[in-house]
């Protein structure tokens, strides 16, 4: 090693400018004797990953490398064992001769480069990638390719003949075909992925993640796999396996790197054999803190005293699939204490919330919606949260509810704030009901956040500048995600949300009362200065957090 590398990284950062001496000292004594001072510096977001790596790569001159540029001999993985290869985060990239060039995180890990030099005997030369992008690599790789190549020589061709695979090869936690399931599982979940799609085609069967709202084929596997991947996950969530001709809903519960999981199944009879979902719910990524949905400060107050309410509706509206769910229990997390009943009825229960009695609707033994909530009111309940009124005697119990003293929270799927009034009409709710049990309406929608770090400014296209003026706006420069490893080079790493918050003030109720068009509602929310999903994005793209893009992908616009 050159003497200049032994600086110690804390050092190296106030020397490029990247941070203070104080915020060094501050990182110092703060964090714990285990973390990496550089861990806590991004956990903190006093720097970005990338800063990092370009103060490593300057001032070290170790290259900066993008691992999905490379293909990884299957030789070399057999060379630094993944035991290794996990602890150490470090992934073998290529051979020539006796030297072994390896990518890592932190290449000031002398300790872990010394162990790979002796577990192989080669001359190490480190380079430096992403976290993220190691983690992704090194899950890929050692994890999900040796289980392929171990299912792929298990099954063999003999598959292709088997209409039901053996039980004891479905069960048992070491057959392959099991650990490739849960690999895909751990892979997607690796990758932040929201929904795991098993897809069958006519010649071949596709394993598709949802990162970030949007769907990309992972990997095809060989047909002949179909039957046996599928066995296998109706196995985990407790279906009927011999039944394939009609849908099945189910739940699988497990760990991955000592995380819970919670994984809702859904099957599909389709004419290539049976589509899986699996919607991934993180048990420790619950949203349960208001301040982290995404809302602007005006928009929060709106919200907060809406739910503050002794009694009254408050609905969350939206598609599916653009978080609604997260406000809602993020909303009953804020109202959880010990001083009110909460209950709730749901399909099906996603997160379980401490504190909240949560009932399951189960249709098979007549337990609805309505039925529920029924049930519910005879609990003596101060807050009552519906998972959403889909027909006119929930909406109607909804409301009868909210009008003998209780809070009820719920979900529509309508496209705007304004549209939900319309829709609880067209149900069959009577307009002076309506104005008298509904407090506000949260409309939403999930847009992708530019990734912190690949984000630059560049200059506004002559349509933004349109857009937004449009829109009562002026823009010059916006942000956008160059893309980079940490985001798969696509620009945009998580979601936020964006909003549309209305609430039921004494015009409005007029307004209700006197049968006024969804326009006329609409003309009194821009008059009053509520802002409408577009304008909400278009706000939160000058903050630089997401594109117009974006908005204008998931925004209705008229």
């Amino acid at each position: 090693m050159k003497p200049s590398s032994r600086k110690r990284l804390g050092d190296l950062l106030v020397d490029a400018g990247a941070i203070t001496s104080e915020q060094l000292d501050y990182a110092l004594t703060t964090k714990s004797r285990e973390e990496k001072i550089g861990d806590f510096l991004i956990k903190q977001k006093i720097i970005t990953e990338q800063q990092l790596i370009e103060v490593l790569e300057f001032q070290l001159g170790i290259p900066h490398v993008h691992l999905n540029q490379f293909t990884i001999d299957p030789e070399l993985l057999h060379l630094v064992p993944a035991e290794l290869a996990k602890r150490a985060m470090v992934m073998p990239i290529r051979r020539d001769r006796n030297k072994l060039f390896i990518a890592m995180a932190d290449p000031m890990d002398y300790f872990a480069i010394e162990e790979v030099r002796m577990a192989t005997g080669c001359q190490i030369e480190t380079s430096i990638a992403a976290k993220d992008d190691l983690y992704r690599t090194i899950t890929k790789y050692y994890d999900l390719q040796e289980s392929m190549e171990a299912a792929l020589s298990d099954i063999g061709l003999a598959a292709t003949t088997a209409d039901a695979p053996p039980q004891q090869e479905m069960t048992d936690e070491d057959s392959p075909i099991v650990r490739l399931v849960n690999q895909i599982i751990a892979n997607g979940v690796a990758q932040k992925a929201s929904d795991i799609h098993f897809d069958p085609h006519e010649n071949e069967f596709k394993v598709r993640y949802r990162i970030d709202g949007i769907l990309r084929t992972e990997r095809s596997l060989p047909k002949h796999m179909q039957n046996m991947m599928t066995a296998r996950v109706k196995i985990m969530g407790d279906l009927n396996i011999t039944d394939n001709r009609t849908p099945q809903d189910g739940r699988i519960r497990t760990t991955v790197n000592f995380k819970p999981i919670d994984i809702r199944l859904s099957t599909l009879p389709t004419i290539y054999g049976e589509k899986i979902v699996m919607r991934i719910l993180d048990v420790t990524n619950a949203a349960n803190d208001i301040t982290k949905l995404g809302f602007t400060r005006k928009n929060e107050n709106l919200f907060r005293d809406m739910i503050a309410r002794p009694n009254g509706i408050v609905l969350i509206t939206g598609p599916t699939g653009s978080g609604k769910s997260s406000t809602l229990y993020a909303a009953l997390s804020n109202l959880n204490n010990e001083d009110v009943n909460i209950i709730t009825v749901e399909d099906p229960v996603e997160y379980q919330l401490i504190g909240v009695n949560q009932i399951q609707v189960n249709e098979d033994v007549g337990l609805t919606f309505a039925s529920g909530l029924r049930s519910i009111l005879r609990q003596d309940p101060d807050i009552i949260m519906i998972g959403e009124i889909r027909d006119l005697e929930t909406a109607e119990i909804a409301v009868r509810a909210s009008l003998t003293g209780h809070l009820v929270l719920s979900t529509l799927h309508t496209n705007s704030a304004v549209e939900s009034i319309a829709r609880l009409r067209d149900m069959g709710i009577e307009p002076l009901l309506i104005s008298s049990s509904l407090v506000g309406v949260v409309a939403q929608r999930l847009v992708r956040r530019i990734c912190r770090d690949c984000a630059e400014t560049t200059e506004a296209t002559e349509r933004e500048k349109e857009i937004f003026a449009d829109n009562g706006l002026h823009v010059t420069t916006l942000k956008k995600g160059r893309g980079c490893p940490s985001c798969n080079q696509t620009g945009y790493k998580g979601r936020l949300a964006i909003h549309e918050v209305l609430p039921v003030d004494r015009n409005i109720k007029d307004l209700i009362l006197n049968n006024g068009s969804t326009a006329q509602l609409q003309d009194y929310m821009n008059k009053e200065g509520y802002n409408t999903l577009l304008v909400d994005g278009l706000l939160k793209v000058i903050d630089g957090l997401t594109t117009t893009e974006e908005v204008v992908r998931v925004a209705t616009t008229e």
